[in-house]
């Protein structure tokens, strides 16, 4: 079935060469190509920048976990979920799910961040919400085919 495209037409009072309105295909295209760039730089954040000084043992992380009481372990189990996480962000059945994931890891951030860490680094994980919700929310629909793939598993 063929595209349909709205009219580019230019206003009378428009100089020339200025596009007043485009077509929603366009528009559909570079808003799909934003939300994948997205994608790659919070799976680039979150594989290198947050799951890696974990599963490396890096001092800054480990300090941060004894702190917290969880030890290596809980270090080494937050930097898999991460690392895992950023991987799903790429693969477009799980997309929607990796940012839910994610999300949630998210705001278990935040509640640790506030109620052990004294709230210095509060903001990150509120700030990181934001963009996975839309992640979530705008790649919802592949969660059906998710189910689909599931059921025929089981």
């Amino acid at each position: 079935m063929p595209e349909t495209t709205a009219p580019v037409t230019a206003a009378p009072s428009a100089p020339a060469g200025v596009v007043v309105a485009e077509s929603a295909t366009a528009r559909g295209r570079r808003a799909r190509i934003a939300l994948r760039g997205l994608q790659v730089l919070l799976a680039l954040f979150y594989g290198i920048a947050s799951a890696l000084p974990k599963l490396i043992a890096h001092p800054s992380a480990a300090e941060s976990f004894e702190e917290l009481g969880w030890g290596s372990a809980g270090m080494y189990t937050i930097g898999a979920l991460e690392l895992a996480g950023a991987v799903a962000l790429l693969i477009p059945v799980l997309q929607s799910v990796a940012a839910m994931a994610l999300g949630a890891l998210m705001v278990g951030a935040f509640v640790v961040q506030i109620t052990v860490m004294g709230g210095q680094y509060a903001a990150t994980p509120l700030i990181l919400i934001v963009p996975l919700a839309l992640i979530a929310w705008a790649r919802r629909r592949h969660n059906a085919e998710l189910l689909r793939l599931l059921r025929l598993r089981g």
